[in-house]
């Protein structure tokens, strides 16, 4: 047996017992308001939040705020139109290097946390996994009626579902490494927008 066999099997051999997950870890206090605190979590970890009432709206916002952008990529059918590229569509799922210069990705997203302001995406929704974070600027698009208050709901609706990949998504890249100081985009998007849409859509 190889030396990286026999690691693996000492590490099958000695897997703790399943656990159940702990109940009542977060508990909203009173007068919690999901989307307020989603929008000030959003903003606090460097993001921008925008209450909509129909998808149309983003099309605005990108000509103001992304004039010369050559290539946007999108999953939302309804901005196919100021889109370069639709997901599932217009991209080789072979090649990731085709998105190396994608100055604008647009996601829907399934839901949002207002603990923290993460927002969840899973395979589902992207052609590739390195999508949202080799894109320059980054729009996620999310119902207000989605954003649920805690991590703890999140994982018990995320463990009803079924997806190859998950990630969370918080804020704009940013580290603060070096010399102490805080850099946006550092090392992924350089922005991050949440388009939240409202009950009347």
């Amino acid at each position: 047996m190889s030396s990286r066999n026999e690691i693996l099997a000492a590490i099958a051999a000695n897997k703790p017992d399943y656990q159940p997950l702990p109940v009542g870890l977060y508990t909203p206090e009173n007068g919690y308001n999901i989307v307020s605190r989603f929008k000030e979590n959003i903003t606090l970890i460097g993001g921008a939040v925008h209450k909509i009432n129909v998808i149309s709206e983003i099309e605005q916002f990108l000509y103001s705020n992304f004039p010369s952008a050559k290539r946007i990529v999108t999953n939302n059918e309804a901005l196919k139109n100021v889109a370069t590229h639709l997901i599932n569509t217009d991209l080789d799922k072979q090649i990731p290097h085709e998105l190396e210069n994608v100055d604008v990705t647009i996601l829907d997203a399934p839901f949002g946390v207002a603990e923290n302001g993460a927002i969840w995406i899973t395979d589902e929704s992207l052609h590739h996994r390195v999508l949202p974070f080799i894109t320059q600027h980054l729009i996620l698009i999310i119902k207000e009626s989605s954003i649920i208050a805690s991590l703890q709901d999140a994982y018990a609706k995320i463990g009803l579902t079924d997806y190859g990949y998950g990630t969370f998504i918080s804020g704009p890249s940013k580290t603060a490494d070096i010399e102490q100081s805080l850099v946006i985009g550092a090392h992924g998007s350089r922005s991050l927008d949440v388009f939240i849409i409202g009950q009347a859509s």
